[in-house]
């Protein structure tokens, strides 16, 4: 029965010293030897390929390698998937179980793992299937924590342990908790601190690296191969900006220190950011690019550049909130000659500003443009308020009309109910007395039945319109704070952080506000207009000609 179905096979190998993998039974030569030895002999089983994923844990299922066979699965090229053993697919009990109960089924995949006799084309899993799942993963938690806690040793000793080294550094060939100079981009941290310490700032250095066509830290260790990802950049970011310059003249690595545990370690989830006083810094552990004369000068000048704004002076009303609508950078505010009504204030997207139009275009727009836009479109929103509260009131006597008739009816409704339900019982007493033949009974019991389901329906009716009912729209806390402020004449920070939550500022005139009460304003709208449609917010406001 078996000889005559042929399986496209895709071998799947996993290898992470993290959940506790055994270095020489579980090596990938290990496990591949294995699953080699297993076909032996097998004509019905065609290798399509190998899925090998070495160093991820195998706690989650984000492998590029298993990515990869998903995606051949889907296009129908593989239906069979072999592996040494449970742990080697995943250590994760609920979506190895999902993957294994429901998603190879659902598809016709064929599942083996060697070691643990499971097969699912010769037997269904057996029960114990879950709970080998369950210590699987308890035993990768288990391992973890030792892990981390090995770690910690390494770290607190100045042994690095990270992924990737630092931008100017790489890992030493012959020790890889070692750091070595990585000559070519410890020469671009040297001039970034020579212009800084020269009077350059953060920004026209920046503007210079660009320039010269050097390229940023993260597109370098692409580059160079490696499989490095930075998190918090923009995709559209391939420069250099203020922010890459502003980390390296304040990374201490650079001084010859290392500098660990920025981010906690965790078995699932996102790592997050450790204060500073959590971080461990081991002095003196590699060679320094900048040497110490150098390094004290640098962070000198940053603590007296460091400007402690005026909040009352400089701080922009908007500060914050708004944002390019193409490259996604906060706009920066910027000085000229006044404009309309005096004002000289205006904002242009901080790509722009800091890297050149070749990263992204100005995005305009003057600050009494943007005051102006904001402002008419609160009063317009605060106007429709009251307006909806007249229609309220106007239709207050119908609803209580509506109200009471329901109430009667849902009286009337329910002893009819009641009465049904007696009379059904009767019936059967009757037949239990033998008053009644057994098929009077039925008939008379069908009867009733019918009757019972359709005055309970229409009870339902009745429950589901008073659950439609509108209800008392202005007891919503931002639907009073709109109405609190009544008629706004003129904005101001508080007003700005209490309603705004974001504001983007397109290239063809076009703004996008985003308001805090954006939801509840819509169910308002609803509510007080049955079938209409939202119009009383501005999602999309043009710049007049303050462009």
């Amino acid at each position: 029965m078996e000889t005559n179905v042929l399986f496209n096979t895709a071998e799947y190998i996993r290898l992470s010293r993290e959940d506790g993998d055994k270095a020489e039974s579980d090596s990938i030569g290990n496990q591949k030897k294995l699953i080699a030895d297993y076909l032996k002999g097998k004509n019905n089983f065609v290798l399509y390929d190998a899925y090998i994923d070495d160093g991820y844990t195998g706690t989650n299922f984000n492998r590029p390698s298993f990515t990869r066979m998903i995606e051949d699965i889907e296009a129908g090229k593989v239906n069979c998937v072999i592996v040494k053993d449970l742990s080697r697919f995943g250590r994760d009990y609920i979506d190895t179980g999902k993957y294994l109960e429901r998603y190879f089924p659902e598809r016709g995949v064929r599942f083996i793992a060697i070691t643990d006799h499971i097969d699912s084309m010769k037997q269904a899993y057996d029960m114990l299937l879950p709970i080998k799942n369950i210590f699987n993963e308890q035993y990768a938690r288990d391992i973890s924590k030792k892990v981390h806690a090995s770690i910690k040793t390494k770290q607190r000793t100045g042994e690095f342990i990270g992924a990737f080294a630092s931008y100017g550094y790489r890992k030493s060939p012959a020790d890889k908790n070692k750091l070595v100079i990585d000559e070519y981009a410890a020469g671009v941290i040297r001039k970034i601190f020579d212009l800084y310490i020269e009077g350059y700032g953060k920004i026209r250095i920046a503007a210079l690296l660009n320039e010269a066509g050097i390229v940023c830290p993260s597109e370098y260790k692409r580059i160079n191969g490696d499989n490095y990802r930075n998190s918090t950049r923009l995709d559209s970011t391939f420069y250099w900006t203020y922010s890459t310059i502003n980390r390296i003249l304040q990374n201490e690595m650079y001084a010859g220190n290392m500098v660990q545990n920025r981010k906690s370690q965790r078995m699932r989830g996102k790592a997050k950011a450790q204060d500073r006083k959590d971080w461990i810094v081991v002095k003196g552990t590699h060679d320094a690019i900048i040497d110490a004369e150098t390094w004290n000068r640098a962070q000198d000048l940053l603590k007296r550049r460091t400007r402690n704004l005026d909040l009352n002076s400089n701080l922009s009303i908007f500060a914050g909130f708004l944002k390019c609508g193409d490259c996604g950078r906060a706009l920066a505010k910027k000085t000229g000659a006044p404009g309309h009504g005096g004002s000289n204030v205006n904002y242009y997207c901080g790509a722009y500003v800091r890297s050149g139009r070749q990263f992204c275009t100005p995005h305009k727009v003057p600050h009494w443009v943007l005051e102006k836009i904001i402002l008419d479109d609160l009063q317009a929103i605060i106007q429709s308020i009251n307006n909806i509260h007249e229609i309220i009131e106007h239709n207050q006597t119908a609803v209580v009309t509506a109200t009471q008739i329901n109430e009667k009816e849902k009286r009337r409704l329910c002893a009819e109910l009641e009465k049904v339900r007696k009379l059904k019982k009767a019936v059967y007493e009757d037949y239990r007395d033998e008053l009644i033949s057994k098929d009077e009974f039925f008939a008379y019991r069908q009867d009733y039945m019918k009757k019972e389901a359709l005055l309970e329906k229409q009870l339902e009716s009745i429950g589901d319109r008073q659950d439609k009912a509108a209800p008392d729209i202005f007891d919503n806390p931002w639907i009073k704070r709109l109405l609190a402020f009544g008629a706004v004449a003129e904005l101001d920070r508080d007003i700005v952080l209490e309603m705004i939550h974001e504001i983007t500022v397109y290239e063809d005139r076009k703004i996008k506000i985003t308001y805090n009460f954006s939801g509840d304003l819509e169910a308002l709208f609803k509510t007080a207009y049955t079938g209409g449609e939202n119009k009383g917010t501005a999602a999309d406001v043009s710049a007049g000609n303050g462009s």
